[in-house]
């Protein structure tokens, strides 16, 4: 699994959902000036970050998932909102959000447990799921909130879809799409 290479766990979009935020997202870069945009592959949420992690870390760790997700039931989510992280005027991480959920919380919070557990230290900033869809503004006008309120291909839309897994990924830096998927923690169908 590479001593070097960076690891975390993710909740995995389904491929049609992807595909939908793709679409609207391609009519978003026509407008938006941001430097990087997500591949549609890498596209997810994250849970915990875990860096540099070595091998035995990294079983002890999907070992304790497996175990503490091993019940737990596929649920319904929706996209609803786009945001920012950064400076309001010159973003660093563009979003899409997600409408509240306490299945989601209880997972994270099982799998952050789970990494703590296993020895890996994590951050500690509050859980705030989102969906990274771009990066870096390089627009030559300040970002502005009307910008938020103007992207038409989401606005008064929600993306409805059902989260069935949890996946361990594996940055390849410099590679597009730079995530592989490592090892898959199925939820139970409902």
């Amino acid at each position: 699994m590479g001593q070097h290479a960076h690891f975390f766990y993710a909740l995995e979009l389904p491929g049609a959902i992807k595909e939908t935020l793709t679409g609207k997202v391609d009519r978003l870069q026509e407008q938006l000036p941001f430097k990087t945009w997500v591949h549609p592959q890498d596209l997810h949420i994250t849970l915990a970050f875990l860096g540099n992690a070595p091998e035995d870390k990294l079983i002890a760790s999907s070992q304790r998932i497996e175990a503490a997700l091993s019940k737990q039931s596929s649920f319904d989510m929706k996209i609803d909102h786009l945001g920012i992280f950064g400076r309001k005027e010159n973003p660093r991480i563009f979003w899409a959000g997600l409408d509240e959920s306490p299945e989601l919380k209880e997972v994270r919070n099982n799998v952050f447990s789970a990494c703590q557990a296993a020895g890996f230290t994590l951050e500690k900033r509050p859980f705030s799921p989102h969906i990274t869809i771009a990066r870096k503004w390089v627009g030559e006008q300040p970002f502005t909130a009307e910008i938020l309120e103007s992207a038409i291909p989401f606005k008064n839309e929600q993306i409805s879809f059902h989260a069935e897994r949890v996946v361990l990924y594996k940055t390849h830096l410099g590679k597009s799409p730079k995530y592989e998927s490592i090892k898959q923690f199925e939820f139970v169908s409902r």
